[in-house]
C-alpha cells in the first residue's frame, strides 16, 4: 500500500503529515484523521493503512506542528501507567495552546490540501478523530458543513464546545464514547443536544471501555472496543461518501 510523509502549508508554517491510500489506481474518497494527543506514531499509521485498505485516501496531520515535527518527544513502544504521568505533563501544555481558533485555521489548510491530492475524488470528505482529535474533528465538521459529509469521534471530549455547537453539525455522525468518560445521564444530555440539530447520528457508550480504548499501544486498549469502532466507522463512511 502506498504511504507518504507530506507537508501541508498552513498559516503558521508547514504541518508534517502521514498519508495512506489504496494501491490500485483511480481516485478515492478522502478522510482526514486526527490522532489522539500522543500524535502520529506506529499505531496511528497502522490505523490509517487499515482504513485506506477499505478504499479511502487517509491524511493524518501533526496537529502540534507549531512545536516541531512528529514525534515531538520520545514515546515508549507501550504507553503504560508508569510512563503516562510524565508524558501527560509534557503534552497538556501543547493541548492547551491549541486553541479553537488555531484548530479552525488548520482545518482550512488540511481540507484544502486533502481535496487537492490527485488521488482524492471530488466531492465531500469525512473527518474522524481520537481523544482530543475527536474534538478537532467535530470543530472541522462544524466549520465546513458543505465539505464534510461524515464525522466520527472515539473517546473524544465532543461536548467541550457546548450544546450549541453540537446542534450545528450537519454531517452524518457517530460518536463512540468510553464507559469511563461518560455516564448514561451525560450521554442523554449530549444526545439531546444532537437531537436539537439536523445531524443523522448515532452516539453510544462502548461497554467496558476506558479512555483511549482504540489505541493498541496503551493500557486502555480494548480489542472488542476497537472492532466495534471499525464496525461503526466503515458503514458510516460507506453511506456518506460517494464512490467513483
Amino acid at each position: 500500500m502506498p504511504t507518504r510523509t507530506l507537508h501541508i502549508p498552513t498559516a503558521d508554517g508547514r504541518a508534517d503529515a502521514f498519508a495512506a491510500f489504496p494501491d490500485h489506481g483511480g481516485r478515492h474518497p478522502g478522510v482526514l484523521m486526527y490522532a489522539d494527543g500522543f500524535g502520529i506514531r506506529p499505531v496511528l499509521r497502522d490505523m490509517a493503512r487499515e482504513l485506506a485498505g477499505h478504499g479511502y485516501y487517509v491524511l493524518v496531520p501533526n496537529v502540534f506542528h507549531r512545536h516541531g515535527p512528529a514525534p515531538l518527544f520520545d514515546l515508549p513502544e507501550h504507553i503504560g501507567a508508569e510512563a503516562r504521568p510524565a508524558l501527560m505533563a509534557r503534552l497538556m501544555p501543547l493541548i492547551e495552546a491549541h486553541t479553537a481558533e488555531r484548530a479552525r485555521r488548520d482545518a482550512d489548510a488540511y481540507l484544502g490540501f486533502l481535496t487537492s491530492r490527485p488521488e482524492v475524488a471530488a466531492g465531500p470528505v469525512a473527518v474522524t478523530g481520537y481523544c482530543i482529535g475527536g474534538l478537532l474533528a467535530l470543530r472541522t465538521a462544524v466549520a465546513h458543513p458543505g465539505r464534510v459529509a461524515a464525522l466520527a469521534a472515539f473517546h473524544g471530549p465532543v461536548g467541550a464546545d457546548g450544546p450549541e455547537t453540537l446542534a450545528r453539525i450537519t454531517a452524518r455522525v457517530h460518536f463512540g464514547h468510553a464507559e469511563s468518560d461518560l455516564t448514561p445521564e451525560a450521554l442523554g444530555e449530549l444526545n439531546r443536544a444532537l437531537d436539537a440539530g439536523k445531524a443523522d447520528y448515532t452516539s453510544e457508550i462502548y461497554p467496558g471501555t476506558q479512555h483511549g480504548f482504540t489505541m493498541s499501544d496503551t493500557d486502555a486498549f480494548d480489542p472488542a472496543g476497537l472492532q466495534r469502532h471499525w464496525d461503526r466507522l466503515l458503514p458510516l463512511l460507506d453511506r456518506a461518501l460517494p464512490r467513483g
